[in-house]
């Protein structure tokens, strides 16, 4: 499958995914109200948590599958590591779902600030909330398979009529069937029911066929063997939820459930800088894997390279865009400018803090692709040790503002103090090309960029009018940035900038 059908398709995907989820919102709170939408705030915030108990094994399962493709694994271990993997899965599915079940009354009463609704409809929310994630979890090792197998086209077309399920049909049921918390929550619990099982199927689908001959008894030798990369994930993800849903978990405790939903509106519009990330993420994982396994390092550091410049080019115009005109974002989105006034700093500074980390996120491709992640933990272990516990202390004491200041420090730290050490640890004299070439000529000429059209920008009444002008300042940002990358220019008449090395090994 071609590396540059994959990326254009994630993006598809992940844009059209995130954007309707974005532009969706205003209508949700229209019709279930500002609590409510708190409830489906905390929802999501629950869901990155539960991935704790992933332990690894998803990202393992698409790491394996990619190696099987490459030639490195046999198909009947491929198939048993599956085996082995759906068992767990389906194991802490059910213990999730039932732990979060007998603990609703109390979450309910004791730790959200409900304030209208009925404590028995939030009650009730919660028990499905159990259910539908530990239905979604399940579906990303099937994920991860599919996505190792490289078939992103058509997961990321899956991915697109789900959300739109999820997202807009909802609203159709919630006229019917009454905008109650419940009502919404039962019906993402049905999406999620048909969407695991199309995952199964197509999963087994692609999987190789079985090889003729005994298969043996069930054996833990499969997971044996990636059991020491598997756990080195699970660190990395425990870390990286812990540093990304903490404030968030603080915040649900301090603020009424309706405040709550306020800033989950923020921080989801600046979570759009994270479509940057993921989509080439998913695309690159694989194909890195198997470069890697294959022993090309010139192809290897050609795409590791060129991909650092294209989200760079995308996530740092788009972070400072956000950033620079947040008020003016949250008004032609919602039209309250009171929600816009109070939103906007907190916008910012996710917006940038985002950037940043889609930057830096970089080395762990490196790292993931080579199969060697101690530089990660180590990194992770600092994450921890200092860094997490000055996002509780900003969260407790300056509240959502604080933990806006502390995101945005910890990502910026990471990039500047921790990622050199990774490059000069696999690639000796790459850092200084990265940074200098690859990263920072697109961010110091965007930044001018943004902020000279901030002076010079005058904003018209109408909402609409609103909206056009920040679509023309962000293209502006875009076209006045493409000076700065070589590869970005070339991209304008090769039609991508990951050309070469696509035509060498798509």
């Amino acid at each position: 499958m071609s590396l540059k059908k994959n990326i254009i398709a994630n993006y598809a995907s992940q844009l059209y995914v995130t954007l309707i989820g974005i532009i969706m919102v205003p209508t949700y709170i229209k019709y279930m109200g500002a609590e409510a939408y708190g409830l489906v705030g905390f929802f999501a915030m629950m869901q990155a948590w539960f991935q704790l108990l992933d332990m690894g094994l998803t990202p393992t399962m698409a790491r394996e599958t990619a190696r099987f493709n490459g030639g490195a694994t046999d198909a009947l271990s491929l198939r048993r590591l599956l085996r082995l993997l759906e068992a767990f899965f389906i194991a802490v599915a059910l213990a999730g779902a039932g732990a979060v079940s007998l603990g609703a009354d109390s979450i309910a009463a004791h730790w959200l600030k409900v304030e209208a609704l009925p404590l028995r409809e939030v009650e009730l929310s919660i028990v499905l909330m159990g259910l539908i994630i530990a239905l979604r979890w399940m579906g990303g090792l099937y994920r991860g398979a599919i996505a190792g197998f490289e078939r992103l086209v058509w997961l990321s077309a899956f991915n697109g009529v789900i959300a739109t399920a999820r997202f807009v049909l909802v609203i159709p049921y919630l006229i019917y069937a009454g905008a109650s918390p419940s009502s919404f929550f039962r019906y993402q619990l049905a999406v999620a029911v048909i969407e695991l099982s199309v995952l199964v199927l197509q999963c087994y689908r692609l999987l190789p066929a079985k090889p003729l001959g005994p298969h043996g008894p069930w054996q833990w030798t499969p997971l044996r063997k990636v059991l020491g990369f598997s756990l080195s994930i699970a660190f990395t993800s425990a870390v990286w939820v812990l540093v990304t849903q903490i404030d968030k978990l603080v915040l649900s405790k301090l603020l009424s459930l309706s405040e709550y939903g306020f800033f989950t509106l923020a921080v989801l519009v600046a979570s759009g800088v994270g479509v940057i990330s993921g989509p080439i993420s998913n695309a690159l994982l694989p194909r890195l894997t198997r470069l890697s396994a294959q022993g090309d390092e010139t192809a290897f550091l050609d795409l590791y390279r060129g991909a650092t410049q294209f989200i760079t080019f995308i996530a740092v115009p788009a972070a400072l865009v956000l950033a620079c005109f947040a008020e003016q974002v949250l008004w032609a989105w919602t039209g309250n400018a009171q929600l816009a006034s109070q939103a906007a700093p907190v916008l910012a500074l996710y917006a940038l803090g985002n950037s940043a980390l889609a930057i830096a996120a970089f080395p762990y491709y490196l790292q993931y692709a080579r199969g060697d992640l101690k530089l990660h933990l180590i990194g992770n272990v600092l994450f921890v040790t200092f860094l997490v516990p000055v996002l509780v202390w900003a969260t407790l004491r300056y509240g959502s503002l604080g933990a806006g200041y502390a995101w945005l420090g910890t990502n910026v730290l990471y990039l500047l103090a921790f990622v050199p050490i990774v490059h000069r640890r696999f690639f000796a004299g790459l850092h200084a090309q990265w940074l200098w070439r690859d990263v920072l000529p697109i961010v110091l000429l965007s930044a001018f960029t943004v902020l000279a059209l901030k002076a010079l920008v005058v904003w018209p009444q109408e909402r609409a009018w609103v909206a056009f002008t920040l679509a023309v300042l962000g293209m502006c940002v875009l076209l006045v940035t493409c000076a700065a990358s070589p590869r970005i220019r070339s991209a304008l008449a090769a039609n991508w900038p990951l050309r070469r090395a696509t035509q060498e090994h798509g």
